[in-house]
């Protein structure tokens, strides 16, 4: 009888840095190159999920997880997270599914995670869809508040910066304000926020994500064309994609859009040549 289930569910145990870790993961295999999704900040595994309701991914292979610190996933010591962390649970859920080479989409924090994910492993990734992402000093409006509004107490500083999210010009604000106290630590958010901040300031993320020879796209929302880097990087090869309707969540705001703009960017760098004779099959779709 064929599976009903749009996509399964799997509990990954790891450790990464010593870190004991358990990350909540939603899959599928199927046929042609894999899709890796990275979320952002407060969200989870399911701001991707939907592409299962997506006619133009029908087949297509794909996972999705919780960082640690994030949704249903576990951490034994949420102190130590940081975008380093991140990177390296990123390539254990690689390898723990057996997969080689994918394309890559990542959001916000997650588009920083996988900027550096894509920089350190070109070989395996075929496409880069950068949703929002860390690439400039100027990207960090939401973690540099760990600086701009400092606290002594985790449950301070969160508390108040839910607020201040909550009131936000974004047309998804409430919504995502609403949603932070269920899908993150608290003692997570200190340590993440501050390495995005660092890393933003001082680790050459422009020229990381220039350098890139996969094809390349950064999408934003239509409220943040602002962004002073846009031109720059179209003139390099970089393809843009502004999102009608929404600032930075267009996964919330505009879901039909971004998957459509995301469809069509993987229809022309399908990824020609890539094995996917992988482990992905192995969970027995």
């Amino acid at each position: 009888m064929p599976d009903s289930q749009p996509f399964r569910q799997d509990l990954v145990p790891i450790s990464v840095d010593g870190v004991g870790l358990e990350i909540s993961s939603v899959y599928r295999a199927g046929q042609g190159a894999p899709i890796l999704f990275l979320h952002g900040f407060g969200s989870t595994k399911e701001d991707f999920a939907g592409l299962t309701c997506q006619p133009a991914f029908a087949g297509r292979p794909f996972v999705a997880y919780d960082a640690p610190g994030f949704g249903e996933s576990q951490c034994a010591d949420l102190s130590r997270l940081c975008i380093p962390i991140l990177l390296a649970t990123a390539l254990r859920v690689l390898d723990h599914f057996g997969i080689k080479r994918f394309h890559l989409v990542g959001h916000s924090m997650g588009g920083l995670t996988a900027l550096l994910l894509a920089h350190q492993h070109p070989e395996r990734v075929i496409s880069f869809v950068d949703i929002e992402g860390n690439i400039a000093p100027e990207d960090c409006f939401l973690s540099r508040q760990i600086v701009d509004y400092p606290a002594d107490e985790p449950e301070v500083f969160f508390d108040a910066f839910i607020e201040r999210t909550r009131h936000g010009s974004d047309p998804a604000s409430a919504l995502y304000a609403g949603s932070l106290p269920y899908k993150v630590r608290v003692e997570a958010v200190r340590g993440i926020f501050t390495s995005m901040v660092e890393l933003s300031d001082h680790g050459d993320l422009m020229s990381k994500f220039l350098g890139l020879l996969c094809p390349r796209m950064f999408m934003y929302g239509e409220q943040n064309s602002h962004l002073s880097y846009l031109a720059d990087i179209q003139a390099q090869g970089v393809e843009l994609a502004s999102i009608s309707a929404c600032g930075h969540f267009p996964m919330y705001s505009n879901p039909v859009e971004m998957w459509q703009r995301i469809a069509d960017f993987h229809h022309r760098h399908p990824g020609v040549g890539v094995d996917n004779g992988n482990a992905m099959l192995l969970k027995g779709f």
